[in-house]
């Protein structure tokens, strides 16, 4: 390792053994506690009983559950904020301590062009975000799929699962790094960088899952007449119900509000001509179909910092060369002129 390479891996070597010890010690943690939750699965006899579908719950699958879903929570949670944290505490500072203090200017006077100087560093930092999102989203995975999508358990569209697993979870953190570096570039002041870097992690995450249930339609099931209702099971409910004309036509459920069982639901439904009930929601197999969207959006947008970054980079990068051309023709002219006048003296 030598070159800027080098000079990378000195400047952020602190950091990434860092967060490797506590990469570490997270495993370890994580597996501790998950034998643990496979020890009270024997003893309690745990049933999956997947979604609230009822018959197959029991005392021992519940007193699972609450032993293990705290733990799992907060391991989720650090996934979730994974991403705000390296875009504050890593991608804030790359550039943008270089910029505040100027040091930046050293770096390219060595004869390195702005773009590798970048590349070198940023690269650095993608290889440790890379991993350490793809390790604590595995973690998470792992720890919670005996128990997954289970009675009053997480759900796959839990936060704290759904943000902390899959390749979403990694272009999340991807796009963290992006986001603080190009913040700390155009800011040029550390502190400011990083909290403008928290406030735009904060409102991008905020936005996608606003957003999320608007990317493909949901699944509608549909009850004829007084049939019982599929039950929900691990699907993500749109909240959306309601009842169904002959020709297909929707009626919320508010309007008119029926009851939901029994001889006043027959009566109300004949009234008002409706012939089924109809419910609309995500199936669990539709959780891949959201990460890869999700995926794609956030890759998307780091590329586009990215290359924000190497297109603001050129400016400064070209005024360090002329300043040192500059610097140089002037010295070498001074020398010129101190020798032509000891010369004369002579």
């Amino acid at each position: 390792m030598r070159g800027v390479l080098w000079l990378a891996w000195r400047q952020q070597r602190l950091m990434i053994t860092t967060g490797i010890v506590l990469l570490a010690a997270t495993a370890a943690w994580a597996a501790y506690r998950r034998s643990e939750l496979m020890t009270l699965i024997d003893d309690y006899g745990f049933v999956p009983c997947k979604g609230w579908n009822g018959g197959c719950e029991s005392l021992g699958s519940f007193l699972v559950l609450d032993a293990s879903t705290g733990s799992i929570r907060a391991l989720g949670t650090l996934g979730l904020a994974l991403p705000a944290l390296i875009g504050v505490f890593w991608g804030a500072p790359l550039l943008g301590r270089e910029m505040e203090t100027g040091t930046f200017k050293l770096a390219l006077t060595q004869g390195v062009s702005g773009r590798r100087w970048f590349a070198a560093r940023f690269g650095l930092a993608a290889l440790f975000t890379v991993l350490a999102a793809g390790v604590v989203a595995a973690l998470v995975a792992w720890w919670w799929a005996p128990v997954s999508n289970t009675l009053n358990g997480l759900y796959w569209y839990d936060a704290y699962i759904y943000n902390a697993t899959g390749p979403a979870s990694v272009a999340c953190a991807l796009f963290g790094l992006a986001t603080g570096t190009a913040v700390g570039l155009l800011v040029r002041r550390t502190l400011p960088a990083m909290a403008v870097t928290f406030a735009a992690i904060g409102t991008a995450t905020l936005l996608t899952r606003m957003l999320r249930s608007s990317w493909i339609a949901p699944e509608m099931r549909v009850t004829p007449g007084m049939t019982p209702k599929t039950m929900v099971g691990s699907a993500w409910s749109t909240g959306e119900f309601g009842y169904l004309t002959p020709d297909g036509r929707q009626h919320d459920i508010n309007t008119p509000v029926c009851q939901t069982s029994g001889e006043e639901l027959r009566q109300c439904m004949a009234e008002h001509g409706f012939v089924a009930r109809y419910h609309k929601v995500y199936p669990s197999s539709d959780f891949w179909t959201f990460q890869w969207i999700e995926t794609a959006i956030y890759l998307g947008v780091a590329a586009v910092l990215v290359a924000l970054v190497l297109f603001v980079l050129r400016r400064p990068a070209a005024t360090v060369r002329a300043a040192t051309v500059r610097a140089a023709t002037e010295r070498a002219a001074t020398e010129r002129a101190a020798r032509a006048a000891t010369t004369t003296g002579v």
